[in-house]
This record gives structure tokens, sequence and C-alpha cells, in this order.
């Protein structure tokens, strides 16, 4: 697909992803991650043309609590401005979308998520039918254990390649200095079975931030942009039983959509909070071994709720910036068994 303008992801800045940061307030997690971003490309707040970030209020337990994060932006003098109650991937889906219509030619999009004051197992309960499957209290690990108990049956995986995906994924990690878990895994007992502790993300708090350009402005601020060549985003039914749990068509037709398999990958970021979701998501994606999955150690290593997605593009596109990758795919999900997915690919100029 053609698109009216080239746009870039020129710039990458995440905060390392904490157990706990009682001591920081959402706007003090968010301010540092802000000037990191715009450091790196030499743009003041008063240069970037549209402003998108991505959270939740569920996490804070307040309502609005996102206009308080604006005080680590800077919203005086005005500053166009929006807001998606999502994974910041979405963010930077609105602001990639306002740049291709023409009405800004730069955007700053930021995504946070503090888990650690709440029990987030719960708090994600919000996102089920509020009338045949709320009620009932089934918590995201245990809805991801069904879908790992299906994969199973199903012949897809068993439990050590499960426990293979959680350690290459903890090993990888070893090189990223923003991870929170890193090296081996201990032998853990079973969270819900068949998911031990290893196949499951950590709870965590962090922020993440990336900065959108067009065309020659993207060149004049990054060596190598990671250019959007595609995007595109698609849901599943929101009841679970008329799903099969064992694939995600709504993440191939994104992939489709997005021309993910016009030419060959070389790395996928695959937004996967739990061990058989990459496993789902390989297999809907039609992945190999020649492709480098999550090079970053994934959101088993490192997975902030509602900035885990947008981290995702941010690794893929710091890979295309570092000459690491040529041709990359990033994903990004939300809601319960991978019920909502985001895909984009990006590209480097040779």
């Amino acid at each position: 697909m053609r698109y009216a303008r080239d746009v870039a992801i020129v710039a990458f800045a995440q905060t390392d992803t904490l157990r706990r940061s009682d001591e920081l307030s959402e706007v003090e997690m968010v301010m540092p991650v802000l000037h990191d971003v715009l450091r790196r490309t030499g743009l003041r707040s008063s240069d970037i043309g549209f402003t998108c970030s991505g959270s939740t209020d569920y996490l804070a337990g307040r309502a609005f609590s996102f206009t308080m994060a604006l005080d680590g932006v800077g919203a005086w003098p005005p500053i166009s401005e929006s807001h998606v109650e999502m994974d910041g991937a979405w963010a930077l889906y609105e602001a990639w979308v306002k740049i291709l219509t023409g009405e800004a030619d730069t955007a700053l999009v930021y995504a946070y998520g503090k888990s650690s004051p709440g029990e987030v197992r719960d708090v994600l309960t919000r996102q089920l039918d509020p009338y045949y499957v709320a009620p009932l209290w089934p918590d995201s690990v245990a809805l991801a254990a069904l879908q790992a108990q299906a994969l199973i049956d199903a012949g897809g995986t068993d439990e050590p390649a499960l426990a293979a995906v959680a350690a290459r994924s903890r090993a990888d990690a070893s090189d990223n200095p923003h991870a929170q878990l890193k090296g081996s895994i201990p032998s853990g007992e079973y969270i819900v079975r068949p998911l031990r502790r290893g196949d499951c993300p950590p709870v965590g708090d962090g922020a993440a931030a990336v900065i959108l350009a067009a065309g020659d402005r993207a060149r004049d601020l990054c060596e190598r942009p990671a250019w959007i060549r595609g995007m595109d985003h698609r849901i599943e039914p929101h009841s679970l039983g008329v799903r099969d749990l064992t694939d995600s068509p709504s993440t191939r037709l994104a992939a489709g959509r997005a021309g993910a398999f016009e030419a060959p990958l070389d790395t996928a970021e695959l937004h996967a909070p739990f061990s058989s979701q990459e496993v789902v998501l390989r297999r809907s994606l039609n992945l190999n071994d020649s492709v480098r999955v999550n090079p970053s150690g994934g959101a088993l290593a490192a997975n902030p709720v509602m900035a885990a997605g947008l981290i995702r593009l941010g690794e893929a596109a710091a890979r295309i910036h570092r000459g690491e990758s040529d041709r990359a795919l990033a994903h990004a999900t939300s809601g319960p068994c991978l019920q909502q997915n985001l895909v984009a690919v990006l590209e480097g100029e040779s």
C-alpha cells in the first residue's frame, strides 16, 4: 500500500522497568524519558506538531489521571494533543495518521503505566464482557492459561517448548539494560496450570516515548530513520467462547494489511506477555527461524502495562537506527488472549 507521505520513527527512549517506583509520581516517571527522546533529535517541545499519549486510568485508580502527565510535556503555550485509553502503540497509530493527513510534520508519542500500586491481574478483568464474563472474575493469568492449555491440547506446543521460549527471552534480555528480568529462570511453580512463573510477565512500572517525522524532516533528525511501510490493527470477537484461542486471525489480517508478507523480515518484536502467546503469534505471522524474535527480551522480561506495545515498536525501530535490522515487524496487543492486535512494518534505507 502506498501512502501520501513517508513517515518514520526517528527516536526512541524508555525508562528502566522497575518492580516498584513508589517514590515517583507518573509525571516524575514520564519527564526524564520525554527529555531523553527530545535530546536525541535536538528538538524542543515547541517544535512538535502533535502529541499523543497512551495510558489507562484504571491503573491509577482515578478518572482523567492522564491529564496530570501532561505536566511532564508542557501544555503551555497550548499544544495539539490527544490521548488513547490503550497501549501507546495505538497512540502511535493515531499520530501516524495525523502526519499522513498533513496536519503535522512531527509527533511525540509517549506511554506509561504503574502496575505496582494494585493487583494488575484483577484490574485487567475490567476489559472483559461486563455481563457474562467479568462477574466471574477470571483474571488475566487464568485466561492466558486457558489459551495455553487449548494450544497444548491441539498439539501446537508443550510445556518444555513454553519453557524454552521463556528461557530464550530471559537470555536475550541480558543485553537489554532496561529489562526487569534477566538471566536464568529459577525452577518455578505453577501460577495457573500449565503456566509457570517464567511463562508469565513480571509486574512492573515504566514509560516510553518515540518521535515520528515525515519525509526529509525525518532524514534531518535521524541518520537512519525507521520508515513505517504499513500499519494496521484489528480485533477479535469480545466473547472468548466464539474464538479459536490457538490462532490469531486478527494479527494475520493486520499483518497482511501492513504488508508484512510482501518481503522477508529479519526481526520481529512481538508483544506476547505469556510464552504461549508467542507460539500463537509466530504461527499466525508465519515466522520461521530466520527471523530474530524479541531480541530485547520482549514482554516476558519487562511488561509495563500500557507501554509494552509501544516499546515493541521502539525496540524494532532502534535496531534499524543502529543498522542491526533492515526490515522489522512490530506487534502490540491489548485485551484477554490476544483480543486486539496492531502490526507495523518498519524498514531502513540502504
